[in-house]
C-alpha cells in the first residue's frame, strides 16, 4: 500500500518524518504540497481521516493567516480549504497519509501508528 507524504523540504519535522519512515523501510511518495497542494476534494479527504476540521490544520502564525482574517468564525469549511490551497503555507505538515488513515507528523512518531 501506498504511503504518501505531504512534505516541505525546509521544515525540520517533515525532514525528520520523512526520515523516520525510510528508517522503517517506508519509502513515501512524496508531494511538495507548497508547489502541488490537495485539490479541495483531497483536502476534505485527509480533513476526515485526521478527524480535524480545516482550521485545526492551519498554520495560524503564517501572515496569510491574519492577512485574510481567518481567525474569523464566519469562513466557510469550504473558504478555508480554498485559503489553504491559495495559500499553501498555512497547511500544517507534515501530513502522512497510507490507504484511508492519515497522520499529523507533528511530532515524527506520529506516523508510525500507520505502518
Amino acid at each position: 500500500m501506498t504511503v504518501t507524504i505531504y512534505h516541505n523540504p525546509r521544515c525540520s519535522k517533515s525532514r525528520q518524518t520523512l526520515q523516520l519512515l525510510r528508517d522503517n523501510g517506508v519509502e513515501p511518495k512524496i508531494v511538495e504540497y507548497l508547489n502541488a497542494p490537495p485539490s479541495a476534494e483531497e483536502m476534505k479527504r485527509i480533513l476526515a481521516m485526521l478527524g480535524m476540521a480545516p482550521r485545526d490544520l492551519m498554520r495560524k502564525k503564517e501572515a496569510p493567516y491574519a492577512a485574510r482574517g481567518l481567525a474569523e468564525d464566519s469562513h466557510s469549511t469550504e473558504a478555508l480549504i480554498a485559503a489553504m490551497r491559495a495559500d499553501p503555507i498555512l497547511i500544517e505538515r507534515p501530513i502522512v497519509v497510507k490507504g484511508a488513515k492519515a497522520a499529523l507528523g507533528r511530532p515524527p512518531e506520529n506516523v508510525l501508528k500507520l505502518l
